[in-house]
């Protein structure tokens, strides 16, 4: 997906946020510079997760290691671990399998609020106010019943994490699709090095994944799925899938263009995605790549 120039000056407000505590302006301004010279001397088809990894690059040379979200990636696992048994029973209090299958997207969708990466600040409260609207939300129907139908068909499904805390609820999605489709084999495909709050490994064992899918490390740390940098395990299970589920706004980024049959599902949390899809902001989308144009 080729940038927009909202994004560009996004991801250097970004960087500029990020040294905002260095006191010296000289070295502040020859870091930006060289921010600026990744962005321009990046391909035209650069995503921006692929440009803010290779701007961190320059930030460790400079500054030494990114501030990491440990902390904050194990305590929105262990809230949703803890509100995990009220989120299934909602899903299950659906009348009918539909309602159960919609039940579940819909949280799976609303559990992408939780996003240091297009967030500033992760607010419990919000995220408790979202999940109480989840089950109401528009969910695209074309989108629905084609995902439906092609599940009925599939083999090989690979379900594409995007953050910590969210994986709970994409835990239940993927438990409600093997519960429905139990002749599909979901691979849950995480972060292969540690990226902003997003899953890895170790966060999807922890909240129970292995339950429902394979886990399976993309064998990077773009907060994304940048096709050209998966490992050869990863690849070849994203080339196999009859079906890949992208959650979050990173994946939309890296993914969209590449012609795969994909369903993107993620809350718009920056201008350019609300003006994309002219939705408001942490307005959820339910999309399939043939759907869309490429811009």
């Amino acid at each position: 997906m080729k940038l927009s120039a909202r994004c560009i000056r996004c991801l250097i407000d970004r960087q500029e946020e990020k040294i905002s505590r260095i006191e010296d302006e000289g070295q502040k301004a020859s870091y930006l510079k060289e921010v600026a010279g990744v962005i321009a001397n990046a391909s035209e088809e650069a995503s921006a997760p692929y440009l803010v990894y290779e701007i961190n690059k320059v930030y460790r040379q400079r500054f030494g290691e990114l501030p990491d979200y440990k902390e904050e990636k194990k305590a929105f696992n262990r809230l949703m671990l803890e509100l995990e048994p009220e989120l299934e029973a909602e899903i299950h209090s659906g009348k009918d399998a539909d309602e159960v299958f919609e039940n579940a997207l819909n949280y799976a969708r609303t559990g992408n609020y939780i996003d240091y990466g297009a967030m500033n600040h992760v607010e419990k409260e919000t995220l408790f106010d979202l999940l109480k609207k989840a089950k109401g939300e528009e969910v695209d129907r074309r989108a629905y019943e084609r995902l439906r139908e092609e599940l009925g068909q599939a083999r090989e499904v690979v379900y594409l994490l995007d953050n910590c805390g969210e994986i709970v609820a994409d835990k239940l999605f993927m438990k409600v699709m093997k519960e429905q489709y139990p002749h599909i084999h979901i691979t849950a495909m995480v972060r292969g090095m540690p990226a902003l709050n997003d899953a890895v490994a170790q966060d999807a064992w922890e909240v129970g994944i292995a339950e429902v899918a394979d886990i399976l490390g993309n064998g990077n740390g773009v907060a994304g799925t940048q096709l050209n940098l998966l490992s050869a395990e990863a690849l070849d299970a994203v080339n196999r899938a009859d079906v890949i589920v992208s959650k979050g706004q990173g994946n939309f980024e890296t993914l969209h263009g590449c012609g795969r049959n994909i369903y993107y599902l993620f809350l718009c949390k920056c201008d350019w995605f609300t003006k994309r899809f002219g939705m408001e902001r942490l307005k959820g989308v339910f999309v399939n790549e043939r759907d869309i144009s490429v811009s």
